[in-house]
């Protein structure tokens, strides 16, 4: 199948629609000044593009200034549409955005098992359910944890898989061009494009729950190797006394901050069974035992993000994932440990909790599919 494409060119003619579509509304003037274009160039370059209706005339807005109100450039969101999917263990999350990544609708739908028909199956079910009205899917973007390359899941013990060519089998079920990403990089590319670092040239992405992931964007784009999927991160120390990892490593962030990890030593502590949700509920309550083990865990957070913060610099470091609700309980830990690793003269690290939402991943999935429809996305 032919990848469609958004615009009819590529080069200066998409940088003016990429910057619309991410940044829009948008002025001319400010097009211009990041683009670098004299307005000429950029009526040259845009008139095409409002002829096609890619891009349309907002409403007339004042910059500020004396004279004649401008009309910022923009895109219509809701003129594509996109599924965002995240396999996890025991279920499918998937959600229907439009063209910025904001979801329209959501469901979640339990896995019975992981053999490869029955996942493909339930995702091209969930596109003909939430696909079924006008405009339709232009794109499916799927998120794994899992090492990933060029659309075929390659390495995901959770679900059993080697070699799967996840993207291909969906795109010829479904005739809906289809893409398959490792989730964390799904993710920080949602923050890179639409969420909370969208302003930022470098930041860092954190995410909590049964492992702990990492994405790094710097000048502006997004860092990717071959080992991305992996979940280094997790092997960072944190704690020089805390429990020993599956694979030998004491007090790394894999045996402390996962979900797992903290239920783990909430439990032995309280003496009983607990979820995770308990425990961050109890600990929030003042119960001793759970606030101990919260506050242990968040101080280590706080060391692993002042190590990103010593290392990389970061403008910004949003924390995510299912298990984010330890940043924001253990709040004040979490500073306390970024302080014990940082020099008192270094400017404070900004942090940005998202909500911890399973659609949080859809919509990196869907900002994924997003970026390889407007051929903004190289292939790895």
């Amino acid at each position: 199948m032919t990848k469609a494409t958004w615009t009819p060119d590529a080069g200066a003619t998409r940088a003016v629609a990429l910057e619309v579509l991410i940044n829009g509304p948008i002025s001319r003037s400010e097009i211009a000044r990041r683009l670098e274009l004299s307005p000429g160039s950029l009526t040259r370059l845009s008139t095409p593009l409002l002829e096609a209706g890619i891009l349309i005339e907002a409403e007339e807005r004042s910059e500020g200034r004396a004279g004649r109100p401008s009309r910022p450039l923009d895109i219509v969101p809701d003129s594509r549409r996109f599924l965002g999917a995240k396999l996890a263990g025991d279920r499918l999350v998937v959600a229907l955005t439009d063209f910025r990544a904001s979801v329209l609708a959501s469901e979640t739908v339990p896995l019975p098992d992981h053999e490869v028909p029955a996942v493909v199956a339930a995702i091209v079910d969930a596109a003909a359910r939430l696909g079924a009205e006008a405009p339709g899917l232009t794109g499916i973007g799927i998120g794994v944890g899992a090492l990933v390359g060029e659309g075929r899941v390659l390495s995901a013990p959770f679900l059993g898989w080697q070699d799967v060519p996840l993207a291909e089998l969906v795109t010829e079920a479904t005739g809906i061009p289809t893409v398959v990403e490792n989730d964390l990089v799904a993710f920080t590319e949602y923050e890179h494009w639409f969420g909370a670092a969208k302003a930022c040239e470098r930041f860092a992405v954190v995410t909590l729950g049964a492992g702990i992931g990492y994405g790094l964007v710097v000048h502006d784009r997004i860092v990717l190797d071959d080992d991305s999927g992996i979940g280094l991160v997790g092997h960072w120390p944190v704690d020089p006394f805390g429990p020993v990892c599956v694979a030998g490593h004491r007090g790394c962030a894999r045996s402390v901050l996962t979900t797992d990890a903290v239920v783990s030593a909430a439990s032995s502590a309280l003496g009983r069974e607990l979820d995770y949700d308990e425990v961050m509920r109890l600990a929030a309550l003042g119960d001793p035992g759970a606030r101990r083990v919260v506050d242990d865990a968040a101080r280590g957070l706080g060391r692993l993000i002042a190590a990103i913060g010593n290392l990389v610099m970061p403008e910004l470091v949003v924390l995510g994932g299912e298990g984010v609700q330890l940043a924001a309980i253990g709040a004040d830990a979490v500073r306390e440990g970024i302080a014990r690793d940082r020099d008192p003269r270094a400017a404070e690290v900004r942090l940005s909790l998202t909500d911890g939402d399973d659609t949080e991943w859809c919509r990196g999935a869907a900002v994924i599919a997003i970026q390889e429809y407007v051929a903004a996305r190289s292939p790895r």
